[in-house]
């Protein structure tokens, strides 16, 4: 196994070259000053002659590199393949992390993975060989810590087929999640298209102290703007406490700022982030980045007059910040630790905790593995033993092999916790957990990044909550949401008092640098033959999507009518179903499985208007409309496909009929996807109109020839009674993304034109 080239850092070094040149086309345009998100956009911007307006116009950007996590790479490089390119555009790599079950520890667990997805990875392996992609292979760790590891680097821009692709924002590098559609763009050389965002500006003051933590500053964020408010929006940090706060600290914030809804969160360069760089053995790219600091933070007038440059301006104090908890079943129920023991009884949530889980892509730093030890080694010293069970995910096998160099994760083991592999596990629901029967409450504490229900274990009755890794070992040792273990634990009928953790932000050692897991892109890869079983029930090659006509939007029945928070985990489920990511038909069948539907009594289920039966599988209820030649209409409430970056939760829709997608606001990354894969994606102009569509209601969009950028679209309703009234719906598709819909596809409408 090869460790990871060098050339990562000199990509890095050819862009900073001309970074200064790229800027000062630009300020001589604007004549004002920048913030660090603007100049991270201008310096990847296509000039097309006039100037964006945030939060209007779609903008085209070159980013510097490609990530694809392996659940999502396999339809976005099935989707590559049909381009007839001999390699990518882009430097790009490939990440084996979402596809091992945990379930007894991390040897037995990555061995099991690599037998039962050895065709996934047989293929992933070999496509990678093929076209000139980086391949990072199970356990060698999860993309995001990868990537930080590896490849982010200040200034630059990325794009991940993952929603938490915003990670590499703890090293200033602007890291956008998108779907594989978007990103086959940037494989194949053409330019990546965003609506210019506007800017949400997040001051810190002050120095965490105490228990407090990075992961504190984005709990507390979410509570105050929702898992919606960050939507269209770059956060980003800036201020004195910027510079409290370690590239790992950082790193946190920037990943779970996709639980705002935000377009990606980035902070300002400064030292922590040059220490990070060097001891991860990119010491020219810190140097470069030291002389290029005013270039890679905002504008000074910026920071001291932030009213003038952001649209919202949020101020943390960070020495008056108290560790937080949030949750259950949504990151934005916030509240401080010193309030939850209240909170829980006061809600009738479950007080006893099942289980505590640490690490993964958000928390798993050699710094939050050490603030967890720390608390684990004063257990130790008083006897003490985790109640419950405790697993801990490393984020990488760099970070795995040092913290059990330097004896962290004995210190961890010795109070009873499970080391799993270095991959996502429970996080995106690959738990095989079989302590609680599904259906039963009960109630679990991660520092995780999402809490949907079902979201760690596919059980609707788990009750996720999240904190900070200190926090979450602190709580195992109680077992308890009812006790504060901060303001002490009962030991031998006395009360003991934790002191807060401690621990070095970086290794004093190093990392074990040697821990390996790359694999180098062959140079002779015309040679090399993709790998895919003719009787695969796990990867299918994909045939085009069919373009529409004027007929295939009129009379549509109303599938689903979302009621509450629909997101991507609710209209593509994950957990076991990851295993079919690459056949499009046999994943197709959990379609909406998940969605609380107004229309049905159960879950993702719905009522057939043709042969009038109820209780129907939504999936089989799809299938059926299609089998008859009949589209239909899917109708959400608000942030409708919030979460996970999946193109799975568009492709399948698109698969089984679906023509359009009403809702009374999108989250962004799905809106996209949507576009990208066919599916008209309309929001109600009046949102009232979605308390008035019955079941039994039809839709007709008469005047779908004359879709146009901007233009309102009339919609019919056809009631059972065979009356009818009007609404009208808005869309955000502009003329390129028009024809996309119109050829059937993005995908389509690109191979049309390189065929021209």
């Amino acid at each position: 196994m090869e460790k990871c080239p060098a050339d990562a850092e000199d990509g890095a070094l050819a862009y900073y070259a001309h970074l200064e040149a790229r800027l000062a086309g630009i300020r001589e345009r604007l004549r004002r000053p920048l913030s660090l998100a603007e100049k991270i956009l201008f310096a990847h911007w296509v000039d097309r002659g006039r100037l964006p307006v945030p939060g209007a116009s779609t903008e085209a950007f070159h980013p510097d590199r490609v990530a694809m996590q392996d659940a999502t790479a396999q339809m976005a490089l099935l989707q590559f393949m049909s381009a007839g390119r001999a390699e990518v555009a882009v430097p790009t790599t490939v990440h084996c992390d979402h596809l091992i079950r945990a379930r007894v520890g991390a040897r037995e667990d990555l061995r099991i993975a690599e037998s039962t997805n050895e065709e996934v990875y047989a293929f992933l392996a070999s496509v990678s060989a093929k076209y000139g992609i980086g391949f990072w292979q199970p356990g060698s760790g999860i993309i995001h810590q990868v990537v930080l590891e590896h490849y982010a680097f200040p200034g630059g821009l990325m794009i991940g087929t993952d929603s938490h692709t915003p990670n590499a924002g703890g090293l200033g590098m602007l890291a956008i999640g998108v779907g594989g559609a978007d990103a086959v763009d940037v494989l194949v050389g053409m330019p990546w298209e965003l609506q210019w965002p506007k800017r949400i500006g997040v001051r810190l003051v002050g120095r965490p102290c105490g228990w407090t933590s990075g992961k504190d500053v984005i709990l507390r964020l979410a509570g105050l703007l929702t898992t919606s408010g960050g939507t269209g929006h770059i956060i980003e940090y800036f201020g004195s406490g910027t510079a409290s706060l370690s590239a790992t600290a950082k790193a946190t914030i920037t990943n779970m700022g996709a639980e705002l809804g935000a377009t990606t969160s980035v902070f300002p360069f400064d030292e922590r982030m040059a220490a990070y760089l060097e001891k991860t053995g990119r010491a020219r790219l810190a140097a470069r980045a030291r002389a290029l600091a005013p270039h890679l933070t905002a504008d000074a007038e910026v920071t001291a007059h932030p009213d003038e440059a952001f649209d919202r301006v949020v101020t943390i104090d960070l020495a008056t910040l108290e560790p937080h908890v949030v949750g259950p079943h949504t990151p934005d129920l916030a509240r401080p630790v010193s309030a939850l023991a209240d909170d829980v009884r006061a809600h009738g949530y479950p007080e006893t905790l099942q289980a505590a889980l640490i690490g993964s892509c958000t928390n798993s730093s050699y710094e939050d593995i050490g603030r967890a030890a720390h608390v684990a080694r004063q257990a130790r010293a008083l006897g003490m033993k985790a109640r419950i069970p405790f697993l801990v995910t490393p984020g990488s096998e760099q970070v795995r092999a040092t913290i059990e160099r330097d004896g962290l994760l004995a210190d961890l083991e010795a109070i009873g916790a499970t080391v799993l592999a270095n991959a996502c596990g429970p996080c995106i629901g690959q738990w095989q957990r079989e302590d609680v029967a599904a259906g039963t409450p009960n109630s679990i504490l991660t520092s995780y990044n999402r809490n949907f229900p079902r979201r760690n274990d596919g059980n609707p009755g788990t009750h996720a909550f999240i904190a900070s890794p200190e926090v979450v070992t602190a709580y195992a040792l109680t077992g308890s949401l009812s006790e504060n273990p901060l303001a002490g634990i009962a030991v031998d009928g006395k009360i003991v008092s934790l002191a807060p953790p401690v621990a070095d932000e970086l290794p004093a050692a190093g990392f074990v640098a040697e821990a390996g897991g790359y694999t180098s892109p062959r140079e002779d890869g015309a040679a090399v033959t993709v790998q895919i079983r003719a009787d695969s029930e796990r990867l299918s090659l994909l045939a085009p999507f069919p373009a529409p006509t004027l007929e295939d939007f009129q009379g549509l029945p109303i599938l689903l009518k979302a009621a509450g928070k629909c997101t991507t985990d609710h209209i593509s489920a994950a957990g076991p179903w990851l295993k079919y990511r690459g056949h499009l038909d046999r994943i197709s069948d959990n379609l909406f499985m998940g969605a609380t539907n107004a229309f049905a009594d159960a879950p993702g289920t719905g009522f057939d208007v043709v042969t009038q039966e109820a209780g129907v599988p939504l999936a089989r209820l799809a299938r059926a409309y299609k089998a008859r030649g009949l589209g239909w209409v899917a109708v959400g409430d608000v942030n409708y496909g919030e979460g996970s970056s999946r193109e799975h939760a568009a492709m399948s829709p698109r698969y089984l009929g679906g023509r359009v997608i009403l809702v009374r606001s999108f989250a962004r990354i799905h809106e996209t996807n949507l576009k990208k894969q066919g599916v008209l994606p309309l929001t109600f102009a009046d949102p009232g109109d979605y308390d008035r569509l019955k079941r039994d209601d039809r839709v007709s969009l008469p005047d779908i020839r004359a879709l146009a950028p901007g233009v309102p679209v009339p919609i019919v309703i056809t009631g059972a009674d065979g009356g009818t009234w009007e609404m009208r719906a808005h869309h955000t598709l502009t003329a390129e993304q028009i024809h996309w819909f119109w050829a059937g596809s993005a995908l389509n409408l690109m191979g049309a034109r390189a065929r021209a």
